[in-house]
């Protein structure tokens, strides 16, 4: 069975006929509308979500399709216990797919292991967010004609951003693309994320604090809210919370053809005052996320008897048992689940957590 947890899972060629398969049913609508006659979506969301959950379902309706499922984890099982495997399990004997949004990182990959049809990864924790990803390349591509070639500027919660991640990840595919990381000291983005993406590809970036000094040389300026829900510490939250604010006048130092970009919600990175610009494309970009979702639902259900997942060898290459310290890995609240560690990196033997990435420290 063939699932989506990373974008990674996706190869380019892949994407680009995502994009385009968006961009038809964008142009021609009513050729979708029975595609997924008698077929089911369910969405199980064990954290809140708005934007997400309803694009997925208003995705799967205007294919023709039906949708059942819970918004929160205290309307849900889970509320007594049960855990992601055996949910997985159960509500795949209704569904013909399902997405799902956990807050703890890795919980999508355990869904996997006893699901009998495709998992689609809504959000797990600060990990990855491919359809969202996947929102964010369709919006790119439609503003901007192109994804190669571009400076891309991300802006505040780059260590928790799960959307930052997958961004970087899947940019980090195209030619001529360069990185701008801006952010507080506390929130730059992390190593498990920089070097395989960025460094270990020769990738030009920089990392800067400042947002005045650098939006005049974007391409595109991805902004984030500072997520409260991430830290562990609300001192902390309160104290960077207001790192970044975009303004009208920050905007008159950007290109013309500049695009701002959010994954929304925004809390006040960006000034109401900017949406009448037509370089905000944040609320176009949230729009766009149904189309794509509607592509990837059709080619999953085409696949669902197609080739074995591919992030799969990540458990079964050079594995040790190990324990993660991540408190956000869902290793620290399901029952049973082996702590797997695969080897990243051979000459520093450094091992990292099949769940989360969580590097271990293993001397």
């Amino acid at each position: 069975m063939r699932h989506l947890l990373d974008i990674l899972d996706l190869t380019v060629e892949e994407i680009e006929e995502l994009i385009a398969t968006a961009n038809d049913i964008i142009e021609s609508p009513e050729k979708y509308r029975d595609a997924c006659r008698y077929k089911k979506l369910a969405t199980l969301f064990f954290e809140p979500s708005t934007r997400t959950r309803l694009s997925f379902e208003a995705a799967m309706m205007e294919l023709g399709g039906n949708v059942l499922g819970f918004s929160e984890a205290s309307s849900s099982s889970a509320s007594k216990g049960e855990s992601v495997a055996d949910t997985a399990a159960i509500v795949a004997g209704y569904a013909d797919i399902i997405a799902m949004r956990h807050p703890k990182e890795g919980a999508p990959l355990i869904a996997t292991t006893t699901s009998s049809v495709p998992i689609i990864n809504a959000g797990d924790g600060g990990h990855h967010h491919p359809t969202q990803t996947l929102t964010d390349l369709l919006t790119i591509k439609r503003e901007k004609g192109k994804l190669e070639g571009l400076t891309v500027g991300l802006c505040g919660d780059l260590k928790f951003g799960r959307t930052v991640h997958s961004l970087i990840a899947a940019l980090s595919r195209y030619t001529g693309v360069s990185f701008v990381l801006i952010s507080p000291d506390e929130l730059r983005v992390p190593s498990y994320v920089k070097f395989p993406y960025i460094i270990d590809k020769g990738i030009t970036y920089r990392e800067a604090t400042s947002l005045d000094d650098v939006i005049a040389e974007l391409d595109v300026l991805y902004m984030t809210r500072i997520q409260r829900e991430r830290f562990l510490l609300e001192d902390e939250y309160l104290r960077l919370k207001d790192s970044y604010i975009l303004t009208p006048e920050k905007m008159e130092m950007a290109k013309k053809d500049l695009i701002v970009m959010h994954p929304l919600p925004r809390v006040n990175e960006i000034s109401t005052a900017v949406d009448a610009d037509p370089r905000a494309a944040y609320f176009r970009q949230a729009k766009y996320g149904k189309y794509i979702r509607m592509a990837l639902i059709l080619k999953l259900l085409a696949e669902a008897d197609g080739e074995v997942y591919r992030f799969r060898d990540s458990i079964t290459a050079k594995t040790i048992e190990h324990t993660c310290t991540n408190p956000r890995c869902i290793t620290s609240t399901e029952q049973d689940i082996k702590h797997l560690f695969r080897l990243t990196d051979k000459e520093n033997n450094i091992y990292r957590c099949v769940y989360c990435d969580t590097r271990a420290d293993i001397k």
